[in-house]
């Protein structure tokens, strides 16, 4: 796909050794795409994005992959806690919970689609590594939220969606055996509380249950995205 070129100079070299194995995908949270744009490109902000994906799905390139852009900040996935030195970071326009969070346009998503199998083909990205801002950083990021179309991209091979088909576990579970299957998909509860870290669940592979306790449909998805990561659901 074509890239419209706006480099930014917010970035710096990738650590000897660290591979690119993690895509994260943000919204920008900002009250318009210009305004995005000029802040992922100011030197005095000390932040940037590989991408930026436009709500009628210009992609603007701002970073070069081999580069470290400083996209993640504080937080971690799956015991990796430089999120930055090891991803690629794509940025998609949307006002957020901030200035009026939205839907994301169908030519947004195609766009976000067609980048990401890009980026994959390119890196060997797995597909529980493809995760949201608020994945890694629960405490802190809610981006890019409920309205995104994480099923939609598991269905163009872009990370993961549960199952549907494997069966809701009896009864309810305990705090403490969602704990540990949360902690085995990849999140770190360290850095943020139970509550915290199941709400950044929901809002990736849950949404319809947001802000509601955790039940036997939170376990039969953890197992599911646990088996489809290759994990031992048990």
């Amino acid at each position: 796909m074509r890239f419209r070129d706006r480099p930014s100079p917010n970035h710096g070299p990738r650590p000897d050794g660290a591979s690119v194995d993690m895509l994260v995908l943000h919204y920008t949270g900002m009250a318009s795409a210009e305004a995005a744009l000029d802040r992922l490109c100011d030197p005095a902000a000390e932040v940037s994005a590989h991408y930026m994906v436009a709500e009628d799905g210009t992609v603007w390139q701002l970073v070069d992959e081999g580069r470290r852009a400083w996209h993640a900040g504080r937080g971690a996935w799956r015991g990796i806690s430089d999120v930055n030195s090891h991803s690629i970071g794509v940025e998609i326009v949307n006002p957020g919970h901030e200035y009026g969070y939205r839907p994301f346009p169908d030519a947004q998503m195609r766009a976000v689609a067609d980048l990401c199998q890009g980026i994959l083909a390119r890196h060997p990205i797995p597909a529980g590594n493809v995760i949201a801002h608020s994945d890694m950083a629960p405490a802190r990021k809610q981006d890019p939220g409920e309205l995104f179309d994480w099923r939609g991209l598991a269905g163009a091979g872009i990370g993961l969606w549960p199952d549907t088909g494997v069966p809701r576990p009896r009864g309810d579970p305990d705090q403490d055996q969602v704990a540990r299957l949360l902690a085995r998909l990849g999140y770190d509860l360290d850095i943020a509380t139970f509550s915290e870290t199941l709400t950044a669940f929901q809002r990736h592979w849950h949404p319809e249950a947001l802000g509601q306790p955790a039940d036997a449909e939170t376990v039969r998805r953890l197992q599911s995205l646990l088996t489809r990561a290759g994990q031992s659901a048990a």
